[in-house]
């Protein structure tokens, strides 16, 4: 009976530690549609090859490409007031994105830092197809909330550098940085009001009609957009 009992606990062991080897070998080796998407973004997002995507004005001429310790990229660009600019011209906003390491991470850091905004007001982040209207597919992504003073930041994690929106039913393709992929594209980056009510009372308009750009009940319940980066060519 002991030797029972001894041998069974021998394969219970062996099978716990197999276990525990598939799920190193499983997060040491992700599938294979994860891996080819970090080759692509490995092979596609280095600063020389970014650099002559703004020389060859495949990226916006507003994009920077700082300086970082490889393997790490980051990128850079401004917002300008769309919706704002009448009554807050000077709002400014800087985006800055951050990949890590593609051989490890999967997503990018993104933090939006404005300034000059309204004070004590929300507003949504969506990435987007058109950086005007008519915005084209969009994701929501983050929200920001302005402080007393005007400025804000929020910084969130993302896929971002590979981001596309599609309908299952039909999703079509379209190109990005390697070549032709599926859905659409999302290559650039806005800001909207979360609320028609704080929108019409910081614009002065009481005639401004709800938007889409925020998530939940009632519907159209979001302002205009506030900030844009305002380019015809990607931003990321």
């Amino acid at each position: 009976m002991r030797q029972k009992t001894f041998t069974r606990r021998i394969i219970l062991i062996g099978m716990i530690l197999a276990a525990l080897l598939l799920t190193t070998l499983v997060v040491a080796h992700p599938g294979g549609a994860s891996s080819t998407a970090r080759q692509i973004r490995s092979q596609s997002f280095q600063p020389k090859t970014l650099q002559h995507m703004i020389a060859e004005h495949q990226l916006a001429s507003t994009v920077q490409v700082l300086s970082s310790q490889p393997p790490s990229v980051i990128l850079q660009f401004p917002l300008f007031p769309s919706g704002l600019k009448k009554t807050f011209p000077k709002a400014t906003g800087v985006v800055t994105i951050v990949q890590g390491n593609p051989a490890v991470s999967l997503f990018e850091t993104v933090t939006v830092d404005v300034a000059n905004m309204p004070p004590d007001t929300t507003f949504t982040i969506f990435f987007i197809e058109k950086a005007v209207k008519p915005f084209g597919h969009a994701e929501y992504v983050a929200d920001l909330h302005t402080r007393d003073d005007g400025h804000g930041d929020v910084s969130f994690q993302a896929i971002t550098l590979v981001a596309f929106a599609m309908d299952a039913a039909n999703p079509g393709t379209s190109q990005d940085q390697s070549g032709l992929a599926s859905g659409v594209q999302l290559e650039h980056l806005g800001m909207w009001f979360s609320s028609l009510q704080d929108a019409q009372k910081i614009l002065n308009d009481t005639t401004l009609k709800g938007t889409p750009f925020d998530g939940g009940n009632p519907p159209l319940h979001a302002g205009p957009q506030a900030m844009t980066d305002g380019q015809d060519a990607p931003v990321f």
